[in-house]
């Protein structure tokens, strides 16, 4: 299957792509930046796509029979400037507009990495800007799917994970501060705590969508519930050091304006089976992503 990754230079995008070349796809990335050259993500073909803007040539998207959409735009990353007219324009209208190109140039499945709060916390949709962002661009996917087009949503949490020659700053750090490198900084975790997904999982549950995922479905997906100390803990025992206490104070590494569900409060859930087999996803995962993030980043 020739499958386009929108997105695939980060972090669970190219998680995906390189899942998806493992399994015998023929995989092209996608995105406004081109991966770094000599990396596994930089070896493999690239198109330089910006959705937001859409600027792309549409004859482009007419040669694969598939796509992996995971350029959402997460609540951390509002660029400086804006409010949340930002998550309009680039979610509700963005991504929607977006797999109607898609549609259009005739791709015949398409699977959106969005987010799980519409679904797990429904309550917070009326009152947050991104989580109605989020559920809009789901809606809006999934209103395209029909027999033509097999569209759906994969929606999932806080996601856990690395990719080989890749960056990720956030991971870098949670690395150095639990090897104590960020010193005089005080180590704790606030209360509370959310579920957890490993871009390894999250790789599967994408390929299964694409291979047995149903027109115009939201799938929740999921792994592990976790305390925010369980968490960070796995850090700190990784790099061979006791977890660190709890503190009900904003965590300089974790701002509050993270977990819309409020500081001390615990999102946690459980998946449908049915739908977790459906995508054939591994579980329990997050520990062991957690040991691979800090093989990666240690020694930086």
């Amino acid at each position: 299957m020739k499958t386009l990754i929108v997105g695939g230079a980060g972090m669970i995008g190219g998680r995906t792509a390189l899942h998806l070349k493992s399994k015998g796809h023929d995989v092209t990335i996608a995105g406004r930046n081109a991966p770094e050259a000599g990396t596994p993500l930089g070896d493999l073909p690239f198109q330089r796509i910006d959705f937001v803007n859409m600027e792309f040539d549409p004859d482009a998207l007419g040669g694969f029979d598939a796509m992996v959409f995971a350029a959402g735009n997460d609540i951390r990353h509002l660029p400086e400037g804006e409010d949340d007219s930002y998550w309009e324009r680039v979610n509700s209208i963005g991504i929607p507009r977006f797999f109607e190109a898609a549609k259009s140039a005739g791709i015949r499945r398409a699977v959106n990495i969005g987010s799980y709060y519409p679904q797990a916390a429904p309550q917070l949709v009326e009152g947050n800007a991104y989580i109605r962002s989020r559920k809009e661009s789901d809606e809006g996917v999934c209103a395209l799917a029909d027999d033509n087009f097999t569209a759906m949503s994969v929606n999932a949490p806080f996601v856990v994970g690395t990719v080989p020659g890749l960056i990720i700053p956030m991971f870098v750090a949670y690395t150095q501060y639990a090897q104590g490198k960020f010193a005089p900084m005080p180590e704790f975790v606030p209360p509370g705590g959310v579920n957890f997904i490993s871009t390894q999982s999250l790789a599967e549950a994408a390929e299964g969508g694409l291979e047995r995922g149903k027109a115009g479905a939201s799938y929740l997906v999921g792994d592990e519930n976790l305390t925010w100390q369980d968490y960070f803990g796995a850090f700190f025992e990784a790099v061979g050091r006791e977890r660190p206490p709890i503190r009900d104070e904003e965590h300089p590494l974790l701002p509050d304006s993270a977990m819309p569900f409020g500081r001390g409060n615990k999102l946690y859930y459980e998946v449908d089976a049915e739908e977790a087999a459906l995508l054939g996803y591994r579980r329990n995962d997050i520990v062991p992503a957690i040991k691979e993030i800090v093989a990666q980043y240690r020694d930086m």
